[in-house]
């Protein structure tokens, strides 16, 4: 079963990602996220990891099909918090990936507590592809 763990991370008034981590925090953070990757590299459970620009890169589109696309710079002015980062991993089952996304929760923070982030985990569709 594949599921996407999303990782967030909060915004700051100026749309900018707050780092309230000091050098060494965030080196412990790094070296646990790094360990996780480790093993679940050498399960065979990651399929893909990939950390996001952050909300200045962003471009919004929209489209109605018959006009220019309009493209906004950025992420929605109201959005407290903007889609960090990811892993897709294929696993047995829903809870292995719920267990992946409380140990990447429980990465260290500042002073080395555990951040308890929410990680949102979302089943990956595997719908058949529709006859054209």
């Amino acid at each position: 079963m594949k599921y996407l763990i999303m990782m967030t991370q909060p915004l700051q008034d100026d749309r900018e990602p707050e780092q309230p981590y000091a050098p060494e925090d965030v080196e412990a953070s790094w070296a646990h996220m790094a360990q996780i990757y480790r093993e679940l590299s050498e399960a065979g459970e990651l399929l893909a990891t990939e950390k996001l620009a952050g909300p200045r890169a962003a471009k919004t589109v929209s489209s109605d099909g018959v006009h220019a696309p309009v493209i906004t710079d950025g992420v929605y002015p109201e959005a407290k918090e903007f889609l960090a980062g990811f892993w897709m991993v294929d696993v047995d089952s829903e809870q292995r990936a719920i267990e992946i996304a409380a140990r990447t929760s429980a990465a260290p923070g500042p002073g080395g507590k555990a951040t308890a982030k929410p990680i949102e985990v979302r089943p990956i569709m595997d719908a058949p592809m529709p006859e054209w």
